[in-house]
């Protein structure tokens, strides 16, 4: 299990365990699952910009910066009593091991959001919230395919203030960064409840894993969401973001189009690079890198920023990952894999929720090992892609795919060539 040290920080895994197939059950050689408390989900009671049972002043907060956020209970008839509400939570509409997303109305516009409560009440929880908020508000450009932060909130003592990215000015943005640097809670400082709130856009067509496998197979579905995918990634890896847990229920759909749109969301393991370099690894953000307009020569750069620790879910980890020495050539092979299954609906019941999900694996016997790690133990394993018989996958595809899940790393396409050869295969399919 990975620890928190004082002299650098250690990324949370969110891996999942082995999965269970016909009761054969394959223990892990490596544990790369930090399971953390799950909450409690309650709605928790309006914010206000001012707190009457305050005896000190809070030095570190602008009026400027303070907005009151209204939350509602379909369960409850009176609304809670705020000042000037924002948003009304609606319905919780997810739920990980650190934070709940619940669907959400902005009250001036109407306009549907998705606000994610995430609880910093140990470093392992802060680092996670932390991570997703650098990488999301390191981002100068929008992306369609990249989930569209609006605003995160921090909130204390029923105070609420704006986040901005180095806003040396906030105390609390302060304690925050200190307690992820620092791996322990902060001495001299009361136990409170501190929560950071992302308002995001909404998707209301679930993740990939509900979307394609409630639907019937459509190669041009298929061909347009490998598109987004790969454009998504080439975007991130652009403003020199690694991020370190792509899967299908990671991946949400937005309909607001009329057409199926693809976001990548969930930066709770991502990592900015910006700042670092090849003899440097896992370098915190707040110490100078991954600010705004850091991107410069990155497109020639990004793979050369190695990481180390184990992150990410285990099907969809590649080789170097479970060795914890890798570069964002890592977000390649996971993406070979999501697009592997997507294409020919390869999917496990997941052994904690019970879920059917897409992601390609190895089967030994009764038992069903992640490519990544059996690639590890068998360099020399050759793929059989297309994985069924009857397979309408194009030879370009299916040598594309090859190519993503090299277990050489310096074999894979970085994401810019991904993009291009994408491009290629799709339109020639």
């Amino acid at each position: 299990m990975l620890t928190f040290n004082k002299k650098e920080i250690m990324d949370i895994c969110d891996g999942k365990k082995r999965k269970q197939v016909s009761g054969g059950v394959r223990g892990c050689r490596r544990s790369v699952a930090v399971k953390m408390k799950r909450e409690v989900g309650k709605v928790l009671r309006s914010l206000t910009v001012e707190d009457n049972n305050r005896t000190e002043p809070m030095e570190e907060e602008e009026d400027d910066d303070c907005f009151s956020i209204g939350f509602l209970r379909n369960d409850r008839p009176e609304p809670a009593v705020a000042v000037s509400p924002r948003y009304s939570l609606l319905r919780e509409v997810g739920r990980g091991s650190y934070g709940v997303v619940y669907e959400a109305i902005a009250r001036k516009t109407g306009a549907r959001v998705a606000v994610k409560r995430l609880q910093c009440d140990a470093p392992e929880n802060v680092e996670l919230a932390l991570a997703e908020f650098w990488a999301l508000t390191s981002l100068e450009n929008r992306h369609q395919n990249v989930v569209q932060l609006e605003e995160c909130v921090l909130q204390r003592k029923g105070l609420a203030q704006k986040m901005s990215h180095g806003n040396k000015r906030s105390k609390q943005y302060l304690r925050l960064v200190e307690t992820s640097l620092k791996g322990e809670r902060i001495l001299g400082y009361p136990e409170e409840p501190c929560y950071l709130w992302f308002v995001m856009e909404f998707c209301e067509g679930g993740d990939l894993n509900q979307y394609i496998l409630s639907r019937r197979p459509d190669p041009q579905t298929n061909r347009s969401f490998m598109r987004q995918l790969t454009s998504a990634v080439a975007f991130l890896h652009k403003n020199n973001i690694v991020h370190r847990d792509l899967k299908p229920d990671n991946i949400l759909i937005s309909q607001k189009s009329g057409s199926p749109v693809l976001k990548v969301a969930d930066f709770g393991l991502s990592k900015v690079c910006a700042g670092l370099n090849s003899k440097n690894s896992e370098e915190h953000p707040a110490a100078g890198g991954g600010g705004r307009g850091s991107n410069q020569n990155n497109i020639i750069n990004i793979n050369k920023f190695w990481l180390s620790s184990a992150c990410g879910s285990d099907f969809y980890m590649a080789p170097e990952v479970w060795e914890g020495h890798y570069t964002a050539k890592a977000d390649i092979f996971a993406l070979g894999i999501i697009i592997w299954a997507m294409i020919e609906r390869i999917t496990f019941i997941d052994a904690e929720s019970k879920r059917e999900l897409l992601g390609t694996y190895i089967r030994q016997g009764t038992e069903i090992v992640p490519v990544g790690e059996a690639l590890l133990e068998n360099p020399k394993m050759v793929l059989h892609i297309p994985q069924k018989a009857r397979s309408s996958m194009s030879e370009g595809v299916k040598k594309l795919l090859q190519d993503m899940l090299a277990v050489n790393p310096q074999d894979r396409p970085d994401a810019f060539q991904l993009e291009v050869r994408m491009d290629q295969v799709t339109c020639a399919a």
